[in-house]
């Protein structure tokens, strides 16, 4: 009798523990991941680099294309209040994951260093001054040459959020690989940032505009929401006023978006649409955005 009784009790348990998770999302974010991943056919894999250990999410099926899409966290959790930095980055928020795994071209997410994976490696500095030094940036290069030997393309788009974003750049600047770069609300200025916003400049971490003869040739769209307060729209105008000459430069602010509200809805506006690489080819805005190229 005890086996009749508990065996029903522990499966009805389990159900509303299930449940219960569910509903709350109490989940942590790595399982979450894993089960956005699932339910759209892809997997999640761990890429051992020289410096860290990176979680990125594949599709399970082969999609044969030239040109690959990474998509690049942004900077998560990095800090819990206005001077304690936290002790786990990982994003509670899978925006950048939800938009990978929904673009119907072929697309890989990557996580930043010490997301979803903690290692004796890992610690504050990594996400704090140090979010885009030398050895994160080296460490998605190397996630970036697996991901190419594994998928056989011949060049990537990078699409980077938020702190993703100065991350693109510079791996942009670095590689020879990079055909584009497209940032969502991204840190396109960690320097004019922290000016910006009156924050401790990061004193270990690269700026993307001191390798300005680099980026000038790189095709490359920037959005920002008009309604963010974490990365001022401003910044657009203080990266291309900065950046120089660009010919293959598009910079839009989108009403109604914020850091992290409208992306989901806009983003597939925009992500296929070609970069213009002349201000003659530069579509006329719609009544819901502003093309901010206009506005210097």
């Amino acid at each position: 009798m005890t086996r009749l009784y508990r065996g029903p009790l522990l499966r009805a348990s389990s159900f509303l523990l299930g449940l219960a998770v569910a509903l709350c999302g109490c989940a942590s974010p790595g399982i979450q991941l894993e089960e956005l991943a699932r339910q759209q056919n892809h997997r999640t894999v761990t890429l051992q680099t020289t410096g860290f250990e990176l979680r990125a999410v594949l599709p399970n099926a082969g999609q044969p294309d030239s040109r690959l899409r990474v998509y690049l966290e942004g900077d998560g959790r990095a800090w819990i209040t206005a001077t304690q930095p936290s002790l786990d980055p990982t994003p509670r928020d899978l925006l950048v994951a939800r938009l990978a795994l929904a673009d119907p071209r072929p697309s890989v997410y990557l996580a930043r260093p010490c997301q979803f994976i903690q290692s004796p490696d890992c610690g504050p500095h990594h996400w704090t001054e140090g979010r885009f030094s030398q050895t994160v940036l080296d460490s998605l290069s190397e996630a970036l040459d697996w991901l190419q030997r594994q998928h056989g393309n011949s060049d990537f788009e990078l699409i980077g959020y938020s702190g993703g974003g100065a991350l693109a750049l510079l791996l942009a600047a670095e590689r020879d690989d990079i055909a584009q770069v497209q940032t969502l609300a991204g840190n396109l200025s960690p320097r004019r940032w922290t000016q910006l916003l009156e924050l401790a400049p990061l004193q270990d971490s690269l700026e993307p505009l001191d390798r300005v003869e680099r980026l000038r040739g790189l095709p490359q769209r920037h959005l920002a929401g008009v309604e963010d307060r974490v990365m001022p729209a401003s910044l657009l105008a203080a990266y291309a006023a900065q950046l120089g000459p660009a010919d293959c430069l598009a910079l839009h602010r989108l009403t109604g978006v914020s850091h992290q509200a409208g992306w989901l809805e806009r983003w597939p506006q925009w992500r296929d649409r070609p970069v213009a690489c002349n201000a003659a080819t530069v579509p006329a805005a719609t009544p819901n955005e502003t093309n901010s190229r206009y506005l210097y």
